[in-house]
């Protein structure tokens, strides 16, 4: 089934690429979850909260693992994950893969930098308001900066994949910079 779903899914998210708005607007308080992650094919249990305490979390929203443009954003947000680090940010991806895609995703394209988490139920999803309309058992590719106070910095929303981590690099070198 899911050799059926990936080539009808690549096909109609590769027709979507204006941009569009980012779903919770920028200073709202961003909603804090937990739920499994992967890093390197191991898992763990992430919570935001707690991730907030060690600097601002790069917070983005991906369609399905394995697919043409969520594989482009994965390898650009791992060649990234140094320089966020070094900025003090956490990066994680969101999908609503399982745990075991995830684990496989999060070594050969994510490259072992980043952590992915699962959201099987969509929960985080939704309270994102980042639920693709065309296909609401997916997400929308949406990316967030959020503030270590719970903040969003940055919303923004588009299905091509090209400018989501140069635009929440720019925001947490802002929120560094204290602009």
């Amino acid at each position: 089934m899911r050799k059926l779903i990936y080539p009808v899914l690549t096909s109609i998210l590769l027709t979507g690429t204006t941009a569009a708005w980012g779903a919770l607007d920028v200073g709202a308080k961003a909603p804090d979850f937990a739920t499994r992650a992967s890093l390197g094919g191991q898992e763990f249990d992430f919570n935001l909260a707690a991730a907030l305490k060690n600097g601002p979390v790069v917070l983005y929203f991906y369609p399905a693992a394995f697919t043409k443009g969520c594989t482009v954003e994965a390898h650009d947000f791992a060649e990234a994950t140094d320089q966020f680090k070094k900025l003090g940010a956490t990066v994680i991806g969101v999908s609503a893969d399982n745990i075991e895609t995830l684990n496989k995703f999060s070594v050969s394209e994510c490259r072992s930098k980043f952590a992915v988490a699962a959201d099987g139920d969509l929960a985080i999803t939704k309270a994102y308001d980042a639920v693709l309309l065309r296909l609401p058992k997916y997400s929308e590719r949406t990316s967030y900066v959020i503030s270590p106070e719970g903040k969003i910095l940055l919303s923004y929303t588009n299905m091509d994949p090209a400018e989501h981590v140069s635009r929440t690099m720019k925001a947490v070198e802002d929120w560094k910079a204290g602009k």
